[in-house]
């Protein structure tokens, strides 16, 4: 059953009366007012259909018809909105899905980070460098990175400056897909540069050619061309973290009889943000997106059990991913519990491996970076023990950049703490590079014996 919300019984103002973590302090409420009552009146950046699309394909992989590939910045910048990063990031997550695809003989539905992942929870209100403490940067949607006092101050117009970067960048990913970028017939599009040397890219290239054979051979029996070939469709995925943005492009649809928020295709919720009676909860059970929830450590079964009761009260199909995060260390002991409290509810849910939060660590010198075998050790775990419980492990959560950044070590290249400094750029948290990420999707797809 699809769940609708009368409109009457709910608006998306209404958090503003519940406790709402993570939000900046704005000094100018005025200003912050407007910028919200400007946003509500732009064009929306995705569409109802296009939501519910995607809510189709997530329910394919809650049975096991489909895998859902989530990839893309921890933190996406204004900066970065420039066609290249743009480009280079569709090209790593059609390279992992054709791989994925070839692997898993299922098809795979590809979610970005991007258009709309410009503000990040931190783990305090403050950040205090050489005895001076300023407001955290909190993304930039809401300040900016530079550490002065100027630039560390929220700033409402930054909601603006976010809506419009994120249209820029939908704009041309919709361009790039309807004039054929991500057809297979032509996979040369899709190329990087800077690793044509690598041994990722020779195995890759192996695959595609394998494909294009089959293809050409399919095709010339059939007499046609295969549409489902040309074309490979990017749903947006942002954290819904600052909740003035995402309530000034939430509608009524009166078509469908209910809200969207059509800021994103897929938005999801932290357990920073996860308060049953808080918030972003009650913002989140409103819409009708499909959306994730992010569990982990401490994250008890009865809080979980209440949040799909909450969110989700008709088992609506497709609406519900659980992306777990325990790291490599403890998702074998935490990872259980929270699948038999599911199967308890009998709630429709698919479940997604984020190998990337858990395994945070920091190096000698304070660097923050990930161990890429702690990586594939939780994704191979995470398999193995959704297999011995008869659960699906139907998606993957990874951060991740189509630029050859050093930032999480190990992987292919075998890189230490000493080779970060080289091309470390992510203003947050660390990536995988090209060749780590493909690794990770070789090793998805069985066609990789990677060990740690």
């Amino acid at each position: 059953m699809t769940r609708s919300i009368p409109k009457n019984e709910w608006h998306p103002a209404g958090w503003q009366a519940l406790s709402a973590q993570q939000q900046p302090n704005y000094p100018d409420q005025v200003a912050l007012e407007k910028a919200i009552g400007d946003l509500s009146k732009l064009p929306p950046l995705v569409t109802s259909w296009e939501i519910e699309a995607l809510k189709d394909q997530i329910a394919k992989a809650q049975r096991g018809e489909a895998f859902v590939l989530q990839g893309g910045d921890c933190a996406e910048s204004f900066d970065d909105c420039t066609s290249e990063n743009i480009v280079a990031k569709l090209k790593i997550l059609l390279q992992m899905s054709v791989v994925m695809l070839y692997g898993m003989k299922k098809p795979v539905v590809r979610v970005g980070r991007m258009a709309g992942q410009y503000a990040k929870p931190r783990s305090a209100d403050t950040e205090t460098r050489d005895g001076e403490s300023l407001p955290s940067y909190r993304g930039d949607l809401v300040n900016r990175n530079p550490f002065t006092a100027e630039d560390r101050i929220p700033d409402p117009q930054m909601i603006l400056r976010g809506y419009e970067r994120a249209a820029l960048t939908l704009n041309f990913v919709r361009s790039l897909i309807d004039g054929g970028f991500a057809d297979l017939h032509h996979p040369e599009n899709w190329d990087l540069d800077w690793v044509g040397h690598s041994e990722m890219a020779g195995s890759y290239r192996d695959i595609v050619h394998s494909i294009s054979d089959s293809l050409d051979f399919l095709e010339t029996v059939l007499g046609r061309a295969v549409h489902q070939t040309q074309r490979a469709d990017i749903y947006a995925a942002h954290e819904g973290l600052h909740l003035s943005y995402e309530q000034s492009q939430t509608r009524y649809l009166e078509h469908r009889n209910r809200w969207y928020n059509l800021t994103t295709h897929f938005p999801w919720i932290g357990m920073r943000t996860a308060q049953l009676d808080g918030a972003h909860v009650d913002y989140f059970r409103g819409i009708s997106n499909p959306m994730g929830i992010k569990v982990g450590p401490g994250m008890t079964v009865e809080w979980l059990q209440n949040l799909l009761r909450v969110l989700n009260p008709n088992n609506e199909p497709g609406r519900i991913s659980l992306i777990h995060r325990f790291g490599a260390t403890l998702v074998e002991e935490g990872l259980p519990p929270l699948i038999k409290a599911v199967k308890e509810t009998g709630a429709p849910v698919l479940w997604v491996c984020d190998p990337m939060h858990g395994n945070t660590e920091s190096t000698a010198d304070g660097t923050k970076t990930r161990r890429f075998n702690n990586i594939v050790n939780e994704l191979k775990t995470s398999f193995e023990v959704h297999e011995s419980m008869g659960s699906y492990l139907g998606g993957v959560h990874l951060e991740l950049t189509g630029e050859n950044v050093t930032e999480c070590t190990g992987g292919a290249r075998g890189l230490t703490d000493g080779d970060l400094a080289r091309a470390y750029k992510s203003p947050v948290d660390p990536r995988l590079n090209y060749e780590q990420a493909m690794e990770v999707a070789m090793t998805i797809a069985g066609l990789t014996k990677a060990n740690a």
